[in-house]
């Protein structure tokens, strides 16, 4: 697979993800997928499986007002493709900048695994959201 080859399919995945067609996500993704989220975000865990970027994306908009999603950078080497990005919240809030790690295996990717800079916008973001959804 070349790298151009690999950073369509990265490229696919966010395109899809964003209209919520997680169908066509999950086609490029292998059976045992995972994506590892870091212990200090709002969402830290391991999600796993074909539907785990869906259960994902159904937990942080339940949780996170994200308002965009900002792609600057994309590169590829041998496995992997790394995307430089920044997520905007709701409210003006401080942006989050995180560089995303997809691996590939057999043509499909078979881990996501976001580097957050400083995970404190995203709890910044986190509190206020509950703060705007107290009910």
């Amino acid at each position: 697979m070349t790298d151009d080859e690999k950073v369509a399919i990265v490229n696919r995945l966010y395109e899809s993800s964003a209209v919520g067609d997680f169908d066509t996500c999950e086609t490029l993704l292998t059976d045992d997928f995972f994506i590892v989220e870091a212990a200090d975000t709002p969402m830290a865990g391991t999600f796993t499986g074909i539907t785990a970027l869906r259960d994902l994306y159904a937990q942080v908009f339940g949780m996170i007002e994200v308002t965009n999603v900002v792609r600057t950078e994309i590169t590829s080497g041998g496995d992997y493709v790394v995307t430089i990005l920044h997520f905007e919240f709701a409210d003006g809030l401080e942006p989050a900048h995180l560089c995303e790690l997809f691996r590939f295996r057999d043509g499909k990717v078979c881990e996501i695994r976001p580097y957050y800079f400083d995970a404190a916008p995203l709890r910044a973001a986190h509190e206020a959201f509950k703060n705007k959804h107290k009910g």
